[in-house]
């Protein structure tokens, strides 16, 4: 076990989202940051917020040749990818009064199609995932949104070490209601404006701590500009998804 949830606190509307503080042993911690990937090996995204992104999807070659090459990240890797890991953050949630109904064993109803389509071998399971992600403390930003529809948990990490980053320009997860109804159901994840939303409550960027929260159709969440004025200084990030197969959202 990397983490330790013992300590999530959950708020459950508008969705379920909560803080755990803190996430890991300080020792563990210290080796992630220590080893956290350079920034040369990420994708930059200046479109999306001055985002920089490393993961199975952008760069994927950079993603797996660096994991492969750390001790400690193949072992996260290998905790993330295996047989224990679905099922703790599903019971966590369930200690906390929110059951998905799943369990982390093949979908339920899909051992049907794949007896329709023999050709698949495999139990369809739900899938996990890391990537590392950046934001840039000069104006860097993710515009609200819910969530890709076969998102069903997400955990939000923050790499910094303690002193290193200045709450006061921002950088926290924010909880968002919109301002007019009809945004609220966003199944599909529509990007909209920070000017149609309101804040509901902000997560801080802060050392040693994840956020965790349940995709719905209306989980809008947003980082709001950053404040500062040094584009050097990062908000750097480790988020992992729990999904179920695209075709089957």
């Amino acid at each position: 076990m990397f983490f330790n949830l013992d300590s999530l606190k959950m708020r459950y509307e508008p969705f379920p989202i909560g803080l755990a503080q803190p996430l890991m042993e300080p020792d563990t911690y210290k080796q992630f940051l220590d080893s956290f990937p350079a920034k040369e090996l990420f994708l930059h995204m200046p479109k999306f917020g001055d985002k920089y992104v490393l993961s199975e999807k952008f760069n994927p070659k950079n993603y797996h040749d660096y994991i492969r090459s750390r001790p400690i990240w193949r072992e996260f890797h290998d905790w993330i990818k295996g047989d224990a890991f679905i099922p703790f953050i599903l019971d966590t949630l369930k200690d906390r009064y929110i059951d998905l109904g799943l369990d982390g064993k093949p979908l339920r109803g899909l051992r049907r199609l794949r007896r329709l389509f023999p050709g698949n071998r495999k139990d369809i399971r739900l899938n996990a995932r890391f990537e590392f992600s950046m934001l840039s403390a000069a104006g860097g930003y993710l515009l609200p949104h819910t969530d890709n529809a076969n998102k069903i948990i997400t955990l939000v990490i923050s790499m910094a070490r303690p002193g290193e980053w200045n709450e006061a320009i921002g950088g926290g997860t924010d909880v968002l209601r919109p301002k007019d109804v009809r945004h609220a159901f966003n199944h599909l994840n529509e990007q909209a404006q920070f000017a149609d939303f309101e804040i509901l409550d902000s997560y801080a960027f802060r050392p040693n701590q994840a956020v965790l929260f349940v995709k719905t159709y209306n989980s809008w969440h947003s980082v709001s500009p950053i404040t500062g004025n040094d584009p050097n200084i990062l908000r750097r990030t480790l988020t992992i998804n729990i999904e179920k197969p695209k075709w089957a959202s």
